[in-house]
């Protein structure tokens, strides 16, 4: 019996299978995919064991499904009638954006579900999983999973009813974070730095004032007054950023984000 299976291994699904391999090591981690290749940088990398869908469902005490909306029922169709005896003892994972815990469960006839949004930072252990157990899920099997995904950082329970607002902010967040990396990368290089050295400012910068937030636990309004120095160079740019809009668009950002994880909560075959 393997503690951890995964279904579907592409940038989010193989992170958590190599997260699950920190865990509990990877010869107690099954993977599935369609495409031979992941499955073979996931074995060499971690040594986990590559398998078929079926197998995943029948020999693995936790299942994820790392799918997309568009094709979970397809995905449910292949391993429904596997699952079937093992509704008592497997615990089902879905990080499908916009498809509710009990959705799931009924698309795999039954089975108990734990409803997750996580972001690709958990790759490197600095990730957020935002989590929601849905009907029947033990409290033993909720700390199960918050154990088998501890080396991917912080783990959020959070309300189902809240999770795609959530999602939407940590779990999109990295392509808005790395957009304005990147803008800030060029800038850099339109002031006269050579862009290896824009891009390392760039990145430290974020990380830096990120962890300056998070250790001293201050609101980040008030580590940005302390940047803005009277008639200084700092306040002219934020000046600047103000005029374009540039709290605004992100706010719309995530405000999009959030309206299209509702829309993948009911897909519409024109949009697949």
């Amino acid at each position: 019996m393997y503690k951890a299976g995964f279904i579907g291994c592409g940038n989010m699904g193989g992170a958590l299978a190599a997260v699950a391999a920190q865990s509990v090591g990877g010869d107690r981690v099954l993977i599935a995919d369609h495409h031979p290749e992941k499955l073979a940088a996931l074995q060499a990398a971690r040594g986990c064991v590559p398998g078929t869908a079926a197998q995943a469902a029948a020999e693995c005490e936790m299942l994820f499904l790392g799918v997309k909306p568009q094709v979970m029922r397809a995905a449910a169709d292949e391993i429904r009638a596997v699952l079937a005896p093992r509704r008592g003892e497997a615990v089902v994972v879905s990080m499908a954006a916009g498809l509710t815990a009990a959705a799931v469960a009924e698309l795999l006839g039954g089975a108990r579900v734990i409803r997750i949004m996580p972001n690709t930072p958990a790759a490197v252990g600095a990730g957020v999983i935002l989590y929601c157990p849905g009907d029947g899920v033990r409290s033993e099997e909720e700390a199960a999973f918050r154990t088998l995904m501890a080396p991917a950082g912080l783990c959020v329970r959070i309300p189902e009813e809240k999770i795609d607002a959530a999602s939407a902010l940590s779990g999109c967040g990295p392509a808005f974070v790395c957009l304005m990396i990147e803008a800030m990368t060029d800038a850099g290089v339109r002031c006269g730095l050579p862009r290896a050295l824009a891009e390392k400012l760039a990145l430290q910068t974020f990380a830096g004032t990120a962890r300056l937030a998070l250790d001293t636990g201050r609101d980040p309004a008030a580590l940005r007054a302390e940047v803005c120095s009277p008639a200084g160079s700092t306040i002219e740019g934020v000046a600047a950023l103000e005029a374009h809009g540039a709290r605004f668009a992100v706010l719309d950002a995530v405000a999009a984000a959030y309206r299209r994880t509702l829309e993948l909560g009911h897909p519409d075959p024109d949009r697949r």
